[in-house]
């Protein structure tokens, strides 16, 4: 399986393609796939090659109905980003409630915080969302992976897997053996402006650089200085450099855009356990930027055994309501919790060796969870200070460990393989209706995109999904396209939007919500609801397209077909958001939030 070696930088180097940064999430580190089920069950084969097909070879087949003169012509678009934070998951709980890995492929979420396999109204109603507006929503859709080691449909032979395979873990292994590691700027970058661009790849590349200086310093004064030389001779001058490095990327990217905050906790080197970058003194060997291991003082019990990472409860998916008022505070504590975990691994690598039985717990675990509390507690009065303070969140407080990274790599899917790809841009726009004025939809109405099983099922709720920048409202088509130089492959999710006016959801969660006709009307004592549509933009690498390397996860027997497309929505809305949503719809405003 192809997968990065975690959030830190190695040895892989990032820049931006054409247009934007392109950016493969790395799903090492903190990200942890639930997968309940059974991985063994969800077997696939690699797309088939005849599934791509050049997309200036397709003859236009968008149709467009016709617009009445009372037709709705207003859109709504919310902000929910594109899944920076990392929530997966192979669940389904519109589909398949209550079964942990019911979907048997990977989902990229946005908007509700909570989602999984037993989500339910209530959980949906008290959890948190990245939409920026406040939308509890949930959007989910299969991921979309780049696999190298699928050449035109064809899986390498095994010895060729099992080489690349050895080089990642020999990369992992790297940051335990006495070289720098430093986290990854190029994707915690929102969308770098076209006049940026330079500039942020100029620094993106000093930043390589001096991390490559400072490890060839680590080698050449190896033996050099006391216990602390290489924190206050190497990590510390480094830091610096990289301050200053990263506000340059930051003041870049805010001349023409917002500018990004809090990317200066990305400063911060450490140093791997390796015995080649430490100091030698008198036989004890410093392997942890100026901190001793003394000898044969080895822990047991408590102590990190290399493959462990720091194992918290999700706190934003415990939270009530959230005011708005108290939205960017409490983001902004939520967001701390994730750094206090970062730095508690961080320390888990360099503290290798150190300390006695309880050292874990004594010096990583028990300070992780003091700054837990006072954290939760920030975020439990910024709400209280418009709504009732939750109580009895301090129980999230306390951290564990878990088996890490390569734990992480074997609750994978196998042949849902390879490296998923987050979206350049996920936008979630809700449409009118050509045919007239379009309503409210219920809150808590779910709605199916697409056929995830359409070689079972047949293509009557299949859609064409894909197409190309450029070509949008030209060619969809059900094939994953091969795009020309500087086009994005994208996926265009049109969900139904004639609600039968009673139901939430149906028994074939279908019947309660259709599609129009090809004129745009609903069917007699069906009324048209904002139809939703979801558009996601892919930085695929053009030599990727044309080797047929990138698919989308998919149950096992559907083998990647692209004609198994598809998307969930669960509309969780407040009822003010849902009442400017049809306001803007009906009175043809462009909205953004």
């Amino acid at each position: 399986m192809s997968r990065n070696p975690g959030r830190h930088r190695i040895t892989r180097r990032t820049k931006i393609a054409t247009g934007a940064l392109g950016l493969a999430l790395a799903v090492g580190g903190l990200v942890v796939i639930t997968t309940a089920g059974d991985p063994g069950s969800a077997r696939a084969d690699a797309a088939d090659p005849s599934f791509f097909v050049d997309i200036t070879k397709v003859q236009p087949n968008v149709k467009q109905a016709r617009q009445s003169g009372n037709a709705s012509k207003g859109t709504f678009t919310v902000d929910c980003g594109r899944n920076e934070n990392g929530h997966f998951n192979p669940d389904n709980f519109i589909a398949q409630p209550g079964v942990k890995n019911g979907a048997q492929h990977l989902h990229d979420y946005v908007g509700n915080l909570s989602t999984n396999a037993d989500s339910n109204n209530k959980s949906l109603e008290k959890a948190g969302t990245t939409c920026k507006n406040g939308d509890k929503s949930a959007y989910f859709w299969p991921v979309i992976r780049i696999d190298k080691d699928d050449e035109g449909g064809k899986k390498n032979p095994p010895a060729k897997k099992q080489e690349r395979r050895q080089q990642q873990a020999s990369d992992r292994q790297a940051a335990q053996d006495g070289q720098i590691v430093c986290p990854d700027v190029a994707s915690e970058l929102p969308d770098v402006p076209a006049q940026a661009q330079a500039e942020v790849q100029r620094n993106l590349d000093l930043l390589d650089k001096q991390v490559d200086e400072a490890n060839d310093r680590l080698v050449s004064t190896k033996g050099q200085g006391g216990p602390n030389f290489v924190q206050n001779a190497i990590l510390g001058p480094l830091k610096d450099k990289r301050v200053a490095t990263i506000d340059r990327i930051a003041i870049a990217i805010g001349r023409n855009a917002a500018k990004p905050q809090g990317l200066d906790r990305l400063a911060a080197c450490s140093l791997g356990n390796g015995n080649g970058g430490g100091d030698q003194n008198g036989g004890n060997q410093n392997n942890n930027g100026g901190q001793n291991n003394n000898g044969g003082n080895q822990n047991n019990g408590g102590q990190n055994d290399g493959n462990q990472q720091v194992d918290c409860p999700d706190v934003a998916g415990q939270l009530p309501a959230i005011p708005a008022q108290a939205q960017a505070e409490v983001q902004r504590n939520l967001d701390l919790l994730k750094t206090q975990i970062d730095e508690a691994n961080k320390r888990l690598i360099t503290s290798k060796g150190e300390g006695g039985a309880n050292f874990v717990q004594n010096a990583i675990l028990g300070p992780l969870k003091d700054k837990r509390v006072a954290t939760i507690d920030r975020i439990a009065i910024a709400i209280g200070r418009n709504a009732a303070k939750p109580q009895g969140l301090d129980k999230l407080a306390p951290c564990g460990l878990k088996g890490g990274a390569d734990e992480s790599d074997n609750n994978e899917l196998e042949g849902n393989d390879g490296e998923i790809q987050r979206p350049e841009k996920a936008e979630l726009t809700f449409r009118g209706s050509p045919a007239g004025k379009v309503t409210a939809m219920p809150k808590f109405l779910r709605i199916l995109y697409g056929d995830a099983k359409v070689s079972t099922n047949g293509p009557k709720n299949a859609r064409d999904s894909w197409t190309c920048s450029g070509f949008e409202d030209r060619v969809l088509i059900n094939k994953y396209p091969i795009c020309p130089e500087g086009s994005k492959v994208k996926r265009i999710h049109d969900f139904p939007s004639c609600w039968d006016g009673k139901n939430t959801d149906s028994a074939n969660h279908r019947d309660h919500i259709v599609y129009p006709d090809q004129n745009g009307k609903c069917r007699n004592g069906f009324k048209a609801v904002p139809q939703l549509r979801v558009t996601l933009t892919y930085n695929i690498p053009h030599d990727v397209q044309v080797k047929g390397q990138y698919k989308v996860d998919s149950f096992p027997q559907e083998k990647h077909n692209p004609f198994s497309d598809h998307d969930d929505f669960a509309n969780v809305m407040s009822q003010a958001i849902m009442s400017r949503v049809v306001d803007c719809i009906n009175n043809g405003k462009s909205c953004k939030e």
